[in-house]
């Protein structure tokens, strides 16, 4: 960890550094510029509670519980330097049982930031960090749905019916950020997550918790240049690092930036695998092409003992000052690791752009057949003018099932849903938002997760703008 000097220091030349980027920011472009605040981005003013939905087709009876997603939604149409990542969190759901479809709700998440821009009243807990917006994930953890984020805020509990209920470090357990993707092992229940934060740019940390949600271990991980680690990767024995070329840059913090990461081509790009039980000394690292990952799809270790990772990569993204995350999709790749510090191996599975990647959860670091990803436009418009496809990857015979949704018609992430815990794998439903930009309406689609066919779809009156990740979170 830092030295107490370092620490004094770095809490000195703060409130020096945000001074000169809000005088910065005041010259960047507005907000009438920033594709990511018009059309399909248009932040919602109001918070809906719809009981009298149409759907179309059957909603299988089987689905007891919430599609919850979660994503930007500036208060107030956003500001000058707003950058995607970092608009005030807004969840949607939708409620399923019976058959029926009882409610949608979309909510802020009561933030003090949301408060202070003249929003709806903040809740209580503890903060921390710089800022306590709420914006990328929401997961159930322990039972309680949580609302998360990377590099800074405590996560969010909500309610039943999607309401703040209070910030929470997990019982206290937590003494820093968290991250917008914990893995859960099938096998043991517990969670495993790597976060970072601007304020420690030589550190990472390794946080492990039980299943009911608190913290059982914290382990400090030395790195340079405070890189970003969206998302990491779990094996039956590791926790995979990708330690990659986007990283904490002063100069666009400077200049007024809010997401002061970018392309860093002096940054050694690497993937670490670190013991599940084991602490940094016990970390073998492997050199990789320079690349960037959001997400995984799956990992595990093979008949050869070697760790292979599937992901959705990047040639660059962040490469320069820009509002959202414009990049090269290299498509779906496989990584694999000799476990040795050898150099990782890289294979395409499918050049087509593609994102969100979601595999049967109930086979979370083991050898599996199927994988469900968003395709991304060709031209890499995050306006989403271009048609965007659902895949359905089978790893073993190489074939995949594509769904076009239609002319101005977006999907978001799909989450497979099993049809029973015991069915066999990808047997059930895979369900997300699709946004009908023509129309001006959104739906909760659902469907057959082998053929992609539309079972059942639940229309909302709106549009819900583009966000980032959403989850079925089953009533028990």
């Amino acid at each position: 960890m830092a030295s107490v000097i370092e620490k004094t220091i770095r809490k000195a030349v703060t409130p020096a550094i945000q001074a000169v980027s809000t005088i910065n920011r005041a010259r960047l472009p507005g907000a009438d510029t920033n594709p990511f605040l018009r059309g399909v981005h248009t932040p919602l003013a109001e918070e809906f509670t719809l009981d009298d939905l149409e759907v179309t087709g059957t909603i299988p009876p089987e689905l007891d519980g919430r599609y919850v997603r979660i994503g930007p939604n500036p208060y107030g149409n956003g500001a000058k330097g707003h950058h995607w990542f970092i608009g005030d969190g807004m969840v949607h759901g939708v409620r399923l049982k019976n058959g029926r479809a009882e409610w949608y709700r979309n909510r802020f998440i009561r933030s003090r930031e949301l408060e202070g821009k003249g929003g709806p009243p903040a809740v209580g807990g503890p903060r921390r960090g710089f800022g306590d917006t709420v914006n990328t994930n929401v997961l159930d953890i322990g039972g309680k749905i949580m609302a998360l984020v990377e590099a800074s805020s405590f996560p969010v509990e909500l309610d039943g019916n999607l309401e703040s209920v209070a910030y929470s470090d997990f019982g206290g357990g937590l003494t820093g950020s968290f991250t917008a993707h914990p893995h859960q092992c099938p096998a043991t229940g517990e969670f495993h997550a790597i976060c970072y934060e601007a304020s420690s740019q030589d550190t990472i940390r390794h946080v492990v918790m039980a299943a009911e949600g608190t913290v059982q271990r914290e382990n400090a991980i030395a790195v340079r240049n405070g890189p970003s680690i969206h998302d990491c990767a779990l094996t039956e024995n590791y926790v995979v690092i990708l330690d990659l070329p986007v990283t904490f840059s002063v100069s666009a913090l400077l200049a007024g930036y809010k997401f002061p990461y970018r392309w860093n081509r002096e940054h050694e790009a690497r993937v670490g695998l670190l013991p599940r039980g084991g602490s940094s000394e016990d970390i073998v690292w492997h050199a990789v092409d320079p690349a960037y990952v959001f997400h995984v799809g799956n990992s595990f270790e093979d008949a050869n003992g070697h760790v292979v990772i599937d992901l959705c990569a990047y040639e660059t993204i962040f490469d320069g000052d820009m509002p959202g995350p414009y990049g090269k999709s290299l498509g779906l790749e496989r990584l694999t690791l000799d476990g040795k510090g050898g150099k990782v191996e890289r294979k395409t599975i499918d050049p087509s752009g593609q994102e969100f990647p979601r595999p049967d959860e109930r086979f979370f670091t083991r050898a599996y057949r199927y994988l469900w990803v968003t395709g991304l436009p060709e031209d890499g418009d995050l306006e989403f003018v271009a048609p965007m496809p659902l895949y359905r990857h089978d790893l073993e015979t190489g074939k995949r099932v594509q769904r076009d949704f239609g002319e101005g018609r977006i999907p978001g992430e799909f989450v497979f849903v099993p049809r029973s815990p015991d069915a066999p794998e990808g047997d059930g439903w895979v369900m997300g938002y699709v946004i009908d930009r023509n129309q001006g309406t959104s739906a909760l689609e659902i469907l057959d997760a082998t053929s992609l066919e539309l079972i059942a779809a639940v229309h909302i009156p709106h549009v819900i703008p583009p966000g980032f990740h959403g989850n079925w979170i089953a009533a028990s």
